[in-house]
């Protein structure tokens, strides 16, 4: 059985990402990411993982280098943050095309500039369209249960996609926290040995990511949408098969204190569970305050979403990224489409909190969600606490 300890969160994504057997792993470190890959070289290092480490010098490479060695059919993993993130953006979304099942942790970090290398969403939400699965950690538990889940769900026959795991910069890659760590048996029973569909080898020839002519373009598109939609029937399954093994349950959106709420906060990653304490307090004053923690973000979970709104008058939606010129954050911007034909739906109101590492406490969101109660605010969306 696995055992409880206590360990940095993004050492213990590196312990998960090696409990999962991979097989070639190539990253390139940088802030606040760097601990996850210079953890994994030391476990290569030391034999604990037969596996190739591959010291890039960027991260285009990193990924490029993932890129290749899943398409030869080996089991691969990756981690980045920020600008290096962004630099991989040119190959990210071939991957998806190829339909290679990569795993990426990325620890996120703010974008220059100014530079900053503080957590916010904005690295994450420019690969919002790459047809990456992409989930979201609150805490160091999850970190290492969704890493461990996202090469199954990631390597299934019915997705074969790429999938990242979003752990907020600082707030959790640099905390020490308490995590059961499960231990290689119940690792290996849960995860099978990666069969690939198909794999570069001289001896049996195949083509992976040739030219797409206008006539099968957008049949290529399609086809890519199509497996990330699906994709969700296989996560549940994933999650599912987790609680009962482990115990611990993941949905694609986590509803708390809903029942009976009058209006609720929306949040993504590590801020939910300041958020939780801030609906306790506000029940204590009689509020009817509930909270929705998105886990999912790709394919986003709109059946879901629709489902836990019911009865909620007020949505106040928190983003922790910039849509510039929009009509909101990106969070926002997804929930207030997804629920255009609901009827009866709540109102929305948008917060963009927390950019580039900006401290937000309960009283914080105890405030948001005083002020949302009047289903509106002085503008169309407002950057929380940003002085005049």
């Amino acid at each position: 059985m696995g055992k409880r300890i206590g360990m940095e969160i993004a050492l213990a994504a590196a312990e998960a990402a090696a409990l999962c057997r991979p097989d070639v792993i190539a990253a390139y470190p940088i802030t606040p990411n760097t601990h996850i890959p210079e953890h994994l070289s030391d476990i290569v290092a030391e034999g604990r993982l037969d596996a190739e480490f591959i010291c890039v010098e960027s991260e285009h490479s990193a990924i490029s280098a993932c890129c290749g060695a899943s398409g030869t059919g080996a089991r691969t993993f990756t981690a980045t943050s920020s600008q290096g993130l962004l630099y991989m953006q040119e190959v990210l979304p071939i991957v998806s095309a190829m339909r290679l099942p990569v795993i990426m942790a990325i620890g996120n970090r703010a974008i220059s500039g100014p530079i900053n290398i503080w957590n916010d969403h904005s690295d994450i939400m420019y690969q919002r369209d790459t047809g990456w699965v992409s989930l979201f950690a609150a805490n160091g538990q999850e970190t290492v249960d969704m890493v461990i889940q996202v090469f199954k769900i990631g390597e299934h026959r019915d997705v074969m996609l790429p999938v990242n795991i979003n752990l907020d910069g600082f707030q959790l890659t640099h905390v020490v926290e308490p995590i059961i760590m499960p231990d290689q048996e119940e690792v290996d029973r849960f995860l099978p040995a990666y069969v690939p569909y198909a794999a570069l080898h001289p001896d049996n020839i195949v083509s992976m990511g040739t030219l797409g002519m206008p006539e099968i373009y957008a049949e290529a598109q399609k086809s890519k949408n199509v497996a990330l939609v699906n994709s969700k029937k296989v996560i549940l399954e994933v999650w599912k098969e987790w609680e009962k093994q482990f115990g611990r349950k993941y949905e694609p959106i986590q509803s708390y204190r809903t029942e009976d709420a009058d209006i609720a906060l929306v949040t993504m990653g590590s801020m939910g569970e300041t958020a939780e304490i801030a609906v306790d307090e506000l029940r204590k004053q009689g509020v009817k305050a509930g909270l929705l923690k998105i886990k999912l973000w790709r394919p986003f979970p709109f059946d879901d979403l629709k489902k836990a709104v019911k009865g909620i008058r007020v949505l106040a939606v928190t983003d922790r990224a910039v849509s510039f010129g929009g009509p909101g954050g990106p969070v926002f911007s997804e929930i207030r489409s997804a629920l255009y034909d609901v009827p009866k739906r709540p109102k929305i109101v948008n917060f963009i909190i927390g950019l580039g590492g900006r401290d937000i406490q309960v009283e914080n969101f105890m405030d948001m969600v005083r002020r949302a109660t009047k289903g509106k605010l002085s503008e169309p969306y407002e950057f929380y606490g940003v002085r005049g």
